[in-house]
């Protein structure tokens, strides 16, 4: 038996063993940091996203009331008063109606045409979402 041959393998063996000694704590220190920023825009691209179509929802909703709450008095019959009946809402919407009687002559009599500006304003938990124009006239008068 040679002994010469034996070192080698033992060297060998040392060097296959020191170069699979695995990750230090800093690498992963640095590994975990990469992470955590990756989530971290990931987690507000999804929050902002989430955002962006509960206020769009939001908008939608607002929109269809207001459309719907002017069909509905431009169905109702002309209003002297300008008192008109409100659809109801869900819960969480209101509908504030403003008429005003319109002067086309500018004569300050207001009677020209019994011309009506409506404006709907809806609101969602307090804030102005939503506001339409329309008018109404007395076409019998």
């Amino acid at each position: 038996m040679k002994r010469g041959r034996q070192p080698a393998i033992i060297v060998a063996r040392n060097f296959v063993h020191s170069a699979q000694r695995g990750m230090t704590l800093v690498e992963v220190l640095v590994a975990l940091a990469i992470l955590a920023a990756v989530a971290g825009v990931f987690l507000t691209a999804i929050s902002t996203t989430s955002k962006a179509v509960m206020v769009g929802q939001e908008h939608v909703s607002a929109e269809s009331l207001a459309k719907s709450q002017m069909e509905s008095i431009q169905q109702q019959n002309y209003h002297e008063d300008l008192q008109y009946d409100t659809i109801t809402p869900p819960t969480t919407y209101a509908i504030d109606i403003n008429v005003v009687l319109l002067d086309p002559r500018m004569d300050q009599k207001g009677d020209d045409q019994d011309l009506q500006k409506i404006i709907i304003t809806v609101t969602h938990l307090g804030k102005t979402v939503f506001t339409l124009e329309g008018y109404k006239c007395n076409i019998g008068h």
